[in-house]
């Protein structure tokens, strides 16, 4: 019987573990984001134009309680972190929304609207079932961080920090 118990509790830990990416899949990189400005790009290219600098992605939406919680955290972590890129990926179904959570959180770094939002291949490479999200890309841009999902997480001061 203990055997029993010993090995059902080995399957369930090792069956209940979380994804971890160290790397984006392809079509999470081709997904589309919306800029602020209307045109539209990848996360490749967003992540392109950081290459050799750590960067810190947010995922969250004007609607959400939990991200709006996580704001003055983020905005200490800018201060703390001023060589960081904070990307905001906002997965709001409504352009006017997004843009107005911008302005009313006064939310300043990259903007981008995730295009279908919690139906995109990059959701779907998250396997993101909540937001808030954080990740960190190292200089090398692979991913130091996969899933945090509240900003004052002590692993993402240990991500940052991490050389």
């Amino acid at each position: 019987m203990k055997k029993l118990l010993f090995f059902t509790s080995i399957i369930l830990l090792f069956s209940c573990t979380s994804k971890v990416e160290k790397e984006f899949s392809e079509v999470a990189l081709k997904n589309n984001l919306l800029e602020i400005s209307g045109t539209l790009t990848s996360l490749e290219d967003v992540l392109n134009l950081h290459k050799g600098k750590k960067v810190l992605i947010d995922v969250w939406a004007s609607w959400c309680a939990d991200c709006v919680r996580g704001f003055p955290k983020v905005k200490e972590l800018q201060q703390e972190f001023p060589e960081v890129a904070f990307l905001f990926l906002s997965v709001d179904k409504n352009i006017n929304a997004w843009k107005k959570g911008i302005s009313r959180f006064k939310l300043t770094g990259e903007h981008y609207l995730v295009e279908n939002d919690f139906d995109s291949d990059l959701s779907d490479f998250l396997d993101l079932s909540w937001i808030p999200r954080y990740l960190v890309i190292d200089e090398k841009g692979k991913i130091s961080l996969f899933k945090a999902t509240k900003a004052a997480d002590e692993k993402i001061v240990k991500a940052l920090n991490k050389s």
